[in-house]
């Protein structure tokens, strides 16, 4: 048995947008790297005419390369097991895998098992996502985490004392391994779907909204996160650069949205903005 590897080197803001669309043609595991990011299909089992439709549609709009490489199956589990290290973030919050022993006591504790799915913590977007968090007062409030991959942002959004967190991705894998992360960290208030935010089932408005997603996707469903956000509700976003702020901030103020505060860290940034109560 084999794998089919695409390794697609591209623009870091088209990263989410190629791998939805790449999962539609059969490829089910992605995992980021320096360029761009991998998919793999087992097999054969992935629609090269798709595939070639994508790379043409996109190709337009954005420098872009496909390379194709088949690989003998391997165990993803051992491999990750291999690289991964605990993250600390800020002193108050140990990031982990299971098979790691903390060798002291963090106010914050959570386990990730990511099985490919995005959100371990070493991501530059993740350990701001995180941190900006951990500012935020989550107690007794109702929490939507778009885009939730590994479900590292809802669990600790259920840590820090939400009461309710809807988290949402459109890739299935996501939403088995976001299952599997919030029950090895006792967190069952967290409803996990698959989906983009204009096709889950979602009722009401939230208190606190969460997206580390990239550009594009954050400035298209702008209109919509703040259609959803309460009256004083608090919007924390990154996946985006720093030189990037300046365009989220003009497309957030359309709806009403204004800037609390914003991170940096190493180029990648966070921003945290709020719709005023009238």
């Amino acid at each position: 048995m084999h794998y089919t590897q695409l390794t697609v080197s591209c623009s870091p803001d088209f990263i989410d947008i190629l791998i939805a669309e790449l999962s539609e043609a059969g490829f089910d595991t992605f995992q980021e790297n320096e360029t761009g990011f991998d998919a793999y299909a087992e097999g054969d089992n992935f629609s090269n005419e798709i595939v070639d439709e994508i790379k043409s549609r996109y190709s337009s709009i954005t420098p872009l390369d496909f390379s194709f490489h088949k690989i003998e199956k391997k165990n993803w589990n051992e491999e990750w097991e291999k690289n991964y290290e605990p993250i600390d973030v800020d002193g108050k919050c140990l990031i982990r895998a299971e098979f790691h022993k903390p060798e002291k006591q963090y106010p914050y504790e959570i386990i990730i098992t990511p099985k490919m799915s995005f959100g371990t913590g070493h991501h530059q977007t993740t350990y701001l996502m995180i941190r900006n968090q951990m500012s935020i007062d989550h107690k007794n409030k109702r929490v939507m985490d778009a885009g939730c991959g590994t479900a590292i942002l809802a669990i600790m959004a259920s840590k820090l004392g939400a009461t309710q967190v809807e988290a949402f991705d459109i890739d299935e894998w996501s939403v088995v391994n976001g299952e599997e992360n919030k029950t090895l960290n006792g967190t069952p208030n967290i409803h996990i779907q698959q989906g983009k935010i204009s096709e889950v089932n979602l009722a009401g408005t939230f208190d606190i909204m969460l997206a580390n997603i990239n550009k594009n996707v954050l400035l298209s469903e702008m209109s919509i996160y703040a259609s959803f956000l309460s009256s004083g509700g608090k919007l924390l976003l990154s996946g985006f650069y720093t030189h990037d702020i300046d365009d989220l901030k003009a497309e957030a103020s359309k709806f009403g949205l204004q800037e609390i505060s914003r991170d940096e860290r190493e180029t990648w940034a966070c921003l945290q903005l709020h719709k005023p109560t009238p």
